[in-house]
């Protein structure tokens, strides 16, 4: 057969092929996308935790700023790079009393005059900024206005036992501070201060008394705390 009536015989078989192709690409269902999550590592978390740390992440919530995670309820903090790598978790205590407001006023009272109900740790997302407390020590500021900061653990009344409730494995007993968050101290200096060195890390405090949801709701829309320069410390 000579080739030219070879080809116009192939031609209309190759031309069905090809008008199969699209058909066949078609039908696959196209894959999903897979989203950006939060880098925990091994470490254990909350479930509230790991949602609030892959929204961050998927968002890009912190703008590019590292950032740390404290869960009220399992009293740890979680302290993530920019690009939500966790580069640390402690145990942590705080404020003795639970809720997630801050009693208004609170940081122009002076400590002899706070009830031991005002004592929260507030929950919010806050812009955090580096400082010294009243008694020239190096914190983070995560409300400055309400006198809420992270630092080292404070030892200074050996009758409230921190450095031992930081070491015990209930949560039961982590809360005994004035609001603030309180670190083992070799955790702030290694951890803390070196991974949120920025100028404003951001600081995301999880609900204790109420869901997730009502503060971070449906995970987004959080609101944001700016430190003021006019209040006290607490510790």
């Amino acid at each position: 057969m000579p080739p030219t009536a070879l080809l116009r015989r192939l031609l209309p078989a190759l031309a069905g092929f090809a008008i199969t192709l699209p058909a066949l690409a078609a039908s696959e269902p196209p894959s999903a996308p897979v989203l950006p999550k939060a880098d925990f590592g091994k470490a254990a978390h909350s479930a509230d935790t790991g949602r609030l740390a892959d929204w961050i992440v998927r968002t890009r919530d912190n703008k590019g700023a590292p950032f740390a995670l404290i869960d009220k309820r399992g009293a740890r903090v979680f302290v993530f790079d920019a690009g939500g790598h966790l580069r640390g978790d402690a145990p942590v205590l705080l404020g003795l009393a639970h809720g997630d407001r801050t009693v208004p006023g609170i940081g122009d009272k002076p400590l002899a005059q706070i009830k031991d109900w005002e004592r929260t740790t507030p929950a919010g997302r806050f812009v955090g900024e580096h400082g010294d407390n009243a008694h020239g020590v190096h914190v983070i500021w995560i409300d400055y206005d309400a006198a809420v900061s992270m630092h080292p653990v404070i030892t200074n009344n050996p009758k409230e036992h921190r450095l031992e409730r930081l070491q015990t494995p209930t949560v039961a007993d982590n809360r005994i501070s004035y609001g603030c968050v309180n670190v083992p101290i070799a955790f702030f200096h290694e951890v803390v201060e070196k991974t949120l060195a920025a100028e404003h890390p951001v600081i995301y405090v999880l609900p204790d008394m109420h869901p997730a949801a009502s503060v971070f709701a449906g995970l987004s829309g959080a609101r944001t705390s700016t430190p003021v320069h006019t209040a006290l410390a607490r510790k």
